[in-house]
């Protein structure tokens, strides 16, 4: 039967993976701070706990009579969640940073009102009180104007410190000129080869990277290197870490060999310096091991999943959930190399400490024990042939599991008054639509592999009936679930969610088709021809969405 062929290689093609939940995980990242030292340059690092794919907050400091320019740099991984440093659930730790006074410039008027405004907006800005903060980041840049002329340095540090502030609301339109005027200054004043010039060239890298405008954002990254590389040389951090944002960009389009010795190159780079378990070289660590997971390189994923692993449990323990989504990460991996045994132990220790930090309704609840289970049925199926009897109890155990998961979902998608009305804390359950579209992804993923253990279940058990209705329900739900859910249109646009859904029409087709039958319903024709133009529906709406991204 059709269900028996593909059930084995679906469970092991799913993968929720932990950053799909990053808005119930608390991440803190900080990135090199750039200061001047009697006319040369040196760098520190402020090391934050671990981030996805770039790091998040850069300070640059000016050498000369410029002062902060302020740069977020949120993670491709995250930027489509990302509205205001408030509500990101990053932590800043800006206890690092001193103010330059060299001199350069005769301090008068005009030059404190700047310092004042720049700070104070600064300050409004990680606050994520973005409107106060503009009006402070335009006055600032209006006394730079009157006290120093419209080239002068202190002018681009405005510029950039308003395009950060624009990135962050979304409003391109206002950014990029701002981002380009600061670059042309700066090329103006310091000569196009500054280490300067590569700052802010960086910082517009990744005003593009937010877009996925990967072709701008390679070309600056890649002149950013060029001069970093003269600058600083091979063996600075600050080299590898505009390293590492290229590679991220050659990842996203698809060149994966290139972006692996890129990432690879400057994961190595921290290493020498001695920040080799530092949060920031295992976050670069964690995109490479996705490298070689998108190569199909499982092994040396596994290799790198057991570094990160091992650092994380030294420096944070169990008691941290980054260490559980790092175990996580590993266990998910180790399933699709078929390692169940330590899959499972794993998958039950992440569990229990998941249980332990967090609320038992919690969706990232919900998602381990979809693991799990997975994870039985995929055990149940090696046990088929040497133990039936242990075979039909992985499965009851599976069920047991999905149960729950579906449950815990149905719970985050449908919150109740008291949840309602409580603060959002570390450990509380929030609706915000990135942890909406998550249940939702967790609630199909669920009902669907039901589905399949339903159909394992009649195969163990020699059902002379073909017809399962418990797994024709269970596929139901799943498409009642979509409908009912994804009215909101934060659901309706997720393509994950789209995908999920996608996936439990077909496999309600073929189910139906399999056995000739809807239910022993005489219509079951005319419904099943309605299912087929709605999978033609839905893989034109995925195609149209999937263009208008690349």
């Amino acid at each position: 039967m059709f269900f028996r062929q593909v059930s084995v290689n679906l469970i092991r093609r799913f993968r929720l993976s932990p950053q799909s939940l990053t808005t119930v995980t608390p991440l803190q990242r900080s990135s090199p701070i750039l200061l001047s030292n009697a006319g040369k340059c040196r760098f520190s690092s402020q090391l934050g706990s671990g981030g996805y794919f770039s790091d998040s907050f850069r300070w640059i400091f000016l050498f000369g009579p410029a002062a902060v320019i302020l740069g977020v740099n949120v993670s491709p991984a995250l930027s489509e969640e990302v509205s205001t440093p408030a509500n990101t659930g990053i932590d800043v730790d800006i206890s690092g940073l001193r103010k330059i006074e060299d001199g350069s410039v005769v301090s008068n008027i005009h030059t404190s009102k700047w310092r004042v405004f720049t700070d104070s907006g600064r300050d409004l800005f990680l606050q994520g009180k973005l409107e106060e903060a503009e009006k402070l980041f335009l006055s600032a840049l209006q006394e730079a104007k009157e006290g120093f002329g419209d080239r002068d340095p202190h002018i681009a540090s405005a510029y950039n410190n308003l395009a950060e502030l624009y990135r962050v609301k979304k409003a391109f339109n206002k950014a990029e000129p701002m981002y380009l005027e600061a670059i042309s200054i700066l090329e103006e004043s310091f000569g196009q080869d500054d280490v300067r010039v590569a700052a802010a060239l960086h910082n517009l890298g990744q005003f593009y990277l937010m877009q996925r405008k990967l072709e701008q954002a390679r070309g600056l990254y890649e002149r950013a290197l060029k001069i970093k590389r003269r600058v600083l040389g091979e063996a600075h951090p600050d080299y590898a870490d505009t390293m590492y944002h290229l590679g991220t960009v050659l990842y996203l389009q698809g060149k994966y060999k290139d972006s692996e010795a890129l990432v690879r190159d400057s994961i190595r780079i921290l290493e020498d310096v001695g920040q080799g378990e530092s949060m920031i070289c295992t976050k670069r660590m964690r995109q490479l091991a996705e490298i070689y997971i998108k190569s199909d390189r499982l092994e040396e994923a596994e290799n790198v999943l057991r570094k990160i692993l091992h650092i994380m449990e030294l420096a944070k323990g169990w008691t941290s959930l980054e260490t559980v989504i790092a175990a996580e990460r590993l266990a998910l991996t180790l399933q699709s190399l078929g390692n169940l045994k330590e899959a499972q132990e794993l998958l039950e220790r992440c569990l229990d400490a998941r249980q332990a930090l967090l609320p038992e309704d919690h969706i990232q609840i919900a998602a381990n024990l979809l693991h799990i289970a997975r994870v039985k049925m995929l055990d149940s199926n090696k046990l088929q042939k040497s133990n039936i009897y242990q075979a039909r109890t992985e499965l009851d155990m599976a069920k047991d599991l999905l149960r729950k998961s579906i449950s815990v979902s149905r719970g985050n998608l449908v919150p109740s008054m008291k949840e309602k009305g409580n603060k959002q804390s570390y450990g509380a359950s929030i609706t915000t639509v990135r942890s909406k579209q998550s249940a939702l992804m967790i609630l199909l993923q669920s009902l669907n592999a039901l589905s399949l253990l339903e159909m394992t279940k009649s195969e163990l058990e020699e059902s002379k009936d073909p017809y399962n209705s418990e797994a024709e329900n269970a596929l139901r739900e799943c498409l009642s679930a979509y409908k009912e859910f994804v009215t909101e249109k934060s659901l309706s646009d997720a393509p994950g969610v789209k995908a999920e859904y996608l996936l439990c029409l077909k496999h309600l087709v073929d189910l139906i088709s399999d056995n000739k039958t809807l239910s022993k319903d005489q219509s079951g024709n005319a419904s099943l021809q309605e299912l087929k133009d709605e999978i033609k529906r839905v893989e034109v709406e995925l195609s149209t969405k999937g263009r208008r991204r690349s």
